[in-house]
Formats: structure tokens, C-alpha cells, sequence
């Protein structure tokens, strides 16, 4: 099992408090010969009876390093390869990138950020830290 990130149960408990169910804490991406990815968490909702269980993934990033840059291109980088391969095993789940609001004003309010955002390469779940409650939902 890998590390989890120092949000991993803020994050878990803000998806709680936002109605959702915790299904997998990790979701196991079994791959062919033996390897395994590991998403942060899985989760679903059931938002109403005609539009049935809605699923979702997150990956959980604290952007800890000193580089904010260096933070974002591991996390595109984790997302696209977790995107890819959630479409391939997981298809009924939609990947989100879990950050801080502050991550979010200060790494995805600027252009690069900006553009994984509006070219629809990244989807963001923002939440507050102190009060374990999601703030917004970017897609």
C-alpha cells in the first residue's frame, strides 16, 4: 500500500460530510502481470432515483514542496496515467484531483493551472482543511 497523503482522512471525511459513501480507501487499479495503482479513494452518491449511483475518484495532493510547479507535474502526471486506466477498469468512476483551497487559489488560479482546467486535462475537488468540508467542485 502506498503512503497516503497527510489529507487523505480530511479529504475522506469532507466526502462523508457531502453525502458521499466511501467504497474503496484506496481503489485498486489491478493491472496485467501483477502490478497495481492505487487511487487515493472511491466513492458514490446516489443523487436520485431516474439518474441512478454517481462514482467518483480522487486523488489526494497536499503540494508540500517547495516548487508548486514541480507539485502540479506530478499530479498531472499521476491523473492522466489514473484517468486512463480508471476509463479502461473502472469506466463508471470520474477521477478528481483533491486540493486545498489555497492550492487552488495559489497553483490552479494561474495560468498553467488555469489551462489544465478550461482544456478539461484535470478535474479539482477543493476543500478547507480545518473545517473538513468540500468547497467547490471544478470540471
Amino acid at each position: 500500500m502506498p503512503a497516503r497523503d497527510i489529507y487523505h482522512n480530511t479529504v475522506k471525511n469532507a466526502l462523508i460530510k457531502d453525502g458521499w459513501t466511501i467504497t474503496h480507501d484506496p481503489l485498486r487499479i489491478r493491472l496485467s502481470r501483477g502490478k497495481n495503482l492505487f487511487v487515493d479513494l472511491g466513492a458514490q452518491r446516489l443523487l436520485a432515483a431516474e439518474r441512478g449511483t454517481e462514482k467518483i475518484a480522487i486523488e489526494v495532493k497536499s503540494f508540500t514542496r517547495p516548487s508548486d510547479m514541480k507539485d502540479l507535474e506530478e499530479a498531472v502526471g499521476q491523473f492522466v496515467l489514473y484517468a486512463r486506466l480508471l476509463k479502461r477498469y473502472y469506466p463508471e468512476h470520474t477521477l478528481y484531483l483533491a486540493v486545498s483551497e489555497d492550492t487552488r487559489k495559489s497553483v490552479f488560479e494561474e495560468e498553467a493551472g488555469q489551462t489544465l482546467i478550461e482544456d478539461d486535462i484535470i478535474r479539482l475537488v477543493t476543500f478547507d482543511p480545518t473545517e473538513e468540508v468540500i468547497i467547490r467542485w471544478i470540471h
